[in-house]
């Protein structure tokens, strides 16, 4: 009866002689990592970024500082027009005599304080004729003096209408000013542009400072103008060829 066990040898792999059996399992190992490289699932938030998403960002970057390299609107608030520049504003407030009429010593130091208004209301108070009315010629500035130094205390805010024309600009508050600075810059405009030939007082000016003190914050309306200031300021009057000193407007005696 034959022997029905196979050999030892017959269960062994049937390998070449010239297999390596080495370098066939590097070659299984290299080919399985690959595959296994293929097949897998990336991870949420793990994908690679698509190249539509940096164009789309870089367009948005591009736009977004070519708005804001354009001027910034959005982000800027000037009340002053479009390529605006403070213009140079010569002053003769601190040269010539030191005693005179008290006239030439408030217009004298009002034309030194105006020069920040030039810029909106020109260097000869003739506004721009779009949005900054003019000074000269003007009753607002010739008329009461009530009304006048409100506008310049607390700014004004809505329409007004100047020679036949209506502006409708947004002047900002002037104030804090003191009373000789007040006085000063109110007979500066109403002499050197209108030639009305008065002055207004420290006194007066003081006053006006106590009404502005008194109202509610913030750019006053015509409306409102019209309505509780439309009259002249309480003080006592001063002739205007009172001689006095430029620096302390004191009376002096004449040299």
């Amino acid at each position: 009866m034959a022997d029905s066990k196979q050999p030892a040898d017959s269960k062994r792999p049937d390998l070449e002689e010239t297999t390596n059996v080495v370098e066939a399992h590097a070659t299984l190992l290299e080919t399985g990592a690959a595959q296994s490289r293929e097949k897998r699932i990336a991870e949420t938030g793990m994908e690679p970024v698509s190249l539509w998403v940096f164009v789309a960002s870089a367009v948005v970057l591009l736009v977004g500082g070519g708005v804001l390299g354009a001027g910034g609107k959005l982000f800027e608030y000037n009340p002053h027009p479009q390529n605006y520049t403070r213009p140079e504003f010569a002053s003769d407030a601190d040269t010539g005599p030191t005693v005179g009429p008290i006239l030439e010593a408030l217009t004298k130091r009002g034309k030194n304080i105006y020069a920040k208004c030039s810029g909106c209301h020109g260097s000869t108070g003739s506004g721009d004729g779009n949005q900054f009315p003019p000074l000269a010629g003007s009753d607002w500035v010739t008329g009461n003096t009530e009304r006048l130094a409100q506008i310049i205390l607390n700014g004004l805010s809505g329409p007004i209408d100047v020679d036949g024309k209506t502006y409708n600009g947004n002047m900002p508050a002037q104030a804090p000013l003191t009373a000789a600075e007040l006085a000063a810059v109110m007979t500066f405009v109403r002499n050197e542009f209108n030639d009305v030939g008065d002055i207004v007082t420290i006194e007066q000016a003081a006053n006006a400072i106590k009404i502005y003190e008194a109202r509610p914050q913030g750019q006053i309306t015509v409306k409102d103008l019209n309505s509780n200031h439309d009259k002249m300021l309480e003080g006592e009057s001063i002739d205007p060829a009172t001689t006095v000193d430029f620096e302390t407007l004191k009376p002096a005696a004449a040299e």
